[in-house]
């Protein structure tokens, strides 16, 4: 039988043995001492006094032994052209895990002998392990806090991260707000601006980019889902041992930042249809109440009316009649936005651009804004943006936002509306008024139907505004502080060309 040169034997991984169809040695590479293992604990086996043994009596483990005797008789009776399997090897010190392999030796079309050798792939292992173990974990929360918690301990795990976090768009859509952030140092705000070109570079890119940080790699990967990117991750990887394993952890990284993309888009949806389950439950009482209460409010209406008629002539009587029907009025007004909350129209989406939407409602508001000496200042996209939008009820929200920053803003003072794409390929849309600062325990509050904090307030424009931005794919926002008063933020995903 023909043996394998020695120079072969050098370029082979690990451990390669040759032997006879008898299973005796008949050349060697390495050593068992890697996965040999007696009691628990590593064997060693000197390969001089390997070589005329036959491998069972170097083989140590039970079940390893039964499975190279089965791959033996797979291999000579032609049933197989190799046989491999994986081998874990624990012991006190480390876990590793062995690819075992063997494959026939052939002189001409007849089985001579075998050839048996390991690969070390614990790495490769922990990477596929954790990359299971990551979707089993995201499967099972929907709470996005513990799902980054779980990702980092498998990054960890898997690649020796030392640090690991992961970044959100902030109102203007730029990924700089940390959500997660382990092992960095610094506040969080200054972890942002020391990531901010390699996630800038990674979301332009849309791929995983990779940077040098003293002796190791910080790695970040853009988290897509569809077409939306919903942030990204970054790793920090020290120090780095060869060019094979930065692609393994871009290769891990890529996987688990996609994974874990659709973990946070799930968590999101389920949020969502709690939320309209629980919106259309309270929208069924309401709309029963708001339409029991019109038919007592016409009478009401139409009873004052014929008693003015008659005692026109008492002022005490006008006086009362007339604060009768004042809150006749406001009733009426509430039992409508009662109504359109609690029976919503389907929302019916074209192209459109929101800002000539604007245009149209500070056009038509132009009088309520003269009343108290409000002026606008507008900036916008030097490019018309294209949206999915309903031109109906978006024009509601816009005016009911509008409307609230009319009441709250301080006469004769500038309303600010700014609107831009974001570099994720969305409309923003930000309107701030200089009026006094919300408290930060009503912030919270304040899309919550029935609580408002103005006086005569239904509590229900804000909460009706979020319906119809949530149903366009959007959100909306609310931002106060005495520095620059209060700002209504909008998002709404553009039209895909």
């Amino acid at each position: 039988m023909t043996e394998l040169p020695q120079s072969v034997l050098d370029a082979l991984p690990l451990t390669v043995y040759t032997t006879d169809l008898e299973g005796r040695i008949t050349s060697t590479f390495g050593s068992w001492d890697c996965f040999a293992v007696e009691n628990g604990a590593p064997a060693l086996a000197e390969q001089s006094g390997v070589l005329g043994r036959t491998l069972w009596s170097a083989i140590s483990d039970p079940a390893n032994r039964t499975q190279v005797e089965q791959a033996f008789e797979l291999l000579r009776t032609g049933k197989a052209a190799r046989v491999s399997w994986e081998f874990p090897c624990n012991s006190p010190e480390q876990e590793r895990v062995f690819l075992m392999q063997v494959t026939p030796l052939r002189e001409q079309h007849h089985v001579r002998g075998f050839v048996f050798c390991t690969v070390d792939i614990t790495p490769s292992h922990r990477s596929r392990e954790a990359l299971i173990e990551t979707g089993l974990a995201l499967s099972r929360t929907i709470d996005l806090d513990r799902i980054f918690a779980e990702v980092g301990h498998q990054l960890r795990h898997a690649l020796g991260a030392d640090a690991f976090a992961v970044l959100v768009p902030d109102e203007r859509g730029e990924i700089r707000v940390p959500a997660y952030a382990m092992g960095y140092e610094g506040l969080p705000g200054a972890v942002a601006e020391d990531l901010a070109e390699l996630v800038h570079e990674a979301v332009a890119n849309n791929e995983v980019t990779t940077r040098a940080a003293g002796p190791g790699l910080e790695l970040a990967a853009p988290m897509i889902s569809g077409s939306r990117t919903l942030g990204v991750m970054t790793l920090l990887l020290e120090p780095v041992a060869s060019p094979q394993a930065i692609e393994e952890a871009r290769r891990v990284l890529a996987t688990i930042a996609a994974q874990t993309a659709v973990s946070m888009e799930r968590a999101g949806l389920v949020k969502r249809v709690a939320k309209k389950q629980r919106l259309e439950a309270i929208g069924e009482v309401v709309a029963g109440v708001a339409h029991e209460l019109r038919n007592p409010l016409f009478g009401i209406s139409a009873a004052a009316q014929l008693l003015r008629f008659r005692a026109k002539d008492d002022p005490v009587v006008e006086k009362n009649i007339g604060r009768v029907l004042r809150e006749v009025e406001r009733l009426n007004r509430m039992v409508t936005s009662l109504l359109e909350f609690g029976r919503p129209k389907a929302i019916v989406l074209t192209n459109g651009d929101p800002d000539a939407l604007w245009d149209d409602v500070l056009v038509d508001q132009q009088g309520l804004l003269e009343s108290r000496a409000l002026a606008v200042r507008r900036s916008r996209p030097s490019q018309p943006v294209r949206c999915e939008i309903d031109h109906e009820q978006l024009r509601q929200v816009f005016l009911n936002i509008l409307v609230n920053a009319t009441d709250h803003a301080p006469e004769g003072s500038d309303l600010i509306l700014d609107s831009l794409m974001g570099p994720l390929g969305s409309w923003h849309c930000r309107l701030t008024n200089a009026g006094p600062s919300i408290p930060p325990e009503v912030l919270p509050r304040v899309f919550e139907i029935f609580f408002s904090n103005k006086p005569g307030g239904t509590g229900i424009g804000l909460a009706l505004c979020q319906r119809i931005i949530e149903e366009h794919g959007g959100e909306i926002s609310l931002e106060s502080s005495d520095a620059v008063g209060t700002s209504l933020i909008l998002m709404l995903p553009t039209a895909i060309p």
